[in-house]
């Protein structure tokens, strides 16, 4: 395939989408080391047509002005807040994501957050495995989520299947985002600290970006209160981290299921310390199965485009 344009690789990818990518389209990966990558842009910086990066990787404002021929940004992952969407814009740079295939993935990860935060799931494991049990220690009573009012702030579709999943714990569901969402049988709260104030449990679903950045601040969790709990598998940016965790700390807040952080892969220590809170490492959507068919929707993406068939999944906003 000689007359493939270059598809460059930014970053680390799941391994059988790497080979893919190099067997199929001969990409070549871009440097880690800063000197190394100098010395490739230098070198094939305008032979680059493609990146393929993942959601948590992006590429930025520096690396998509030394692309020059840039035509597409493939994205493993939903988010694209790391990728500069606004320069793609500007040039007629594609950008697409892997949409809709994570749904059920996230969904099912939130609510298992959930339960673990409520009913102490980890932290009870945690008082078997310390011998406090065997000693003759009485484990604390936890709350109960059936018949909790669960608030989802963003009901896209991942918060859609949240609520589904979550009626059928006979949960009171309500929700806030950008309007009402028509034919949903959910109560609409007219803003984050309206949607916190009616519910037991706030579950954080919204898309990352400079429009969501802090959108959980102090006033939202002071409105949750100190009965109330926080689910967070949307981005680490949406959520007051320093606030998260003072009100978590002095008891204002009674726990925490958190699969997403300010700076990742680094998690506040005060959070480390403490049994209300249940810790993920990004993982919402990192099952064998959901990653497959993330990585076969990227390759038809990157085929349909240099087909001339456009992409298959843009993001909004993005030329196809």
């Amino acid at each position: 395939m000689t007359d493939v344009p270059l598809i460059l690789q930014v970053g680390p990818l799941k391994p059988s989408l790497a080979d893919a990518l190099r067997t199929e389209f001969r990409a070549e990966k871009l440097p880690d080391d800063p000197a190394e990558r100098s010395a490739w842009l230098t070198a094939h910086a305008g032979r680059v047509a493609v990146a393929v990066t993942a959601y948590n990787v992006g590429v930025g404002p520096d690396l998509m002005a030394a692309l020059p021929n840039l035509r597409a940004v493939l994205i493993f992952g939903v988010g694209y807040d790391s990728t500069d969407t606004a320069q793609a814009r500007e040039r007629g740079i594609g950008v697409a994501n892997t949409p809709g295939v994570l749904t059920d993935a996230v969904a099912d990860l939130a609510v298992g957050l959930l339960i673990d935060t409520l009913r102490g799931v980890s932290r009870a494991d945690r008082f078997v495995r310390d011998g406090r049990w065997a000693a003759g220690e009485t484990f604390p009573l936890t709350r109960e989520v059936s018949g909790s009012t669960v608030g989802i702030l963003g009901l896209g579709r991942i918060g859609t299947a949240i609520a589904e999943r979550l009626a059928g714990f006979g949960c009171a569901i309500a929700y806030h985002s950008r309007g009402a969402v028509d034919g949903v049988p959910y109560l609409y709260a007219a803003s984050p600290v309206a949607l916190a104030e009616a519910s037991d449990v706030l579950v954080v679903v919204v898309p990352g970006g400079p429009a969501t950045e802090k959108i959980v601040d102090d006033d939202v969790l002071a409105a949750l209160g100190p009965d109330g709990y926080l689910v967070n598998v949307a981005r680490g940016s949406v959520v007051d981290q320093e606030a998260l965790v003072r009100r978590l700390t002095s008891g204002q807040l009674a726990g925490a299921g958190l699969d997403v952080f300010a700076d990742e892969p680094n998690v506040p220590a005060e959070l480390l310390a403490l049994d209300s809170v249940v810790l993920q490492p990004h993982v919402a959507s990192a099952t064998e199965q959901t990653r497959q068919v993330m990585a076969d929707l990227i390759l038809e993406n990157l085929r349909s485009f240099l087909a001339g068939d456009g992409l298959i999944t843009p993001v909004p906003g993005s030329v196809a």
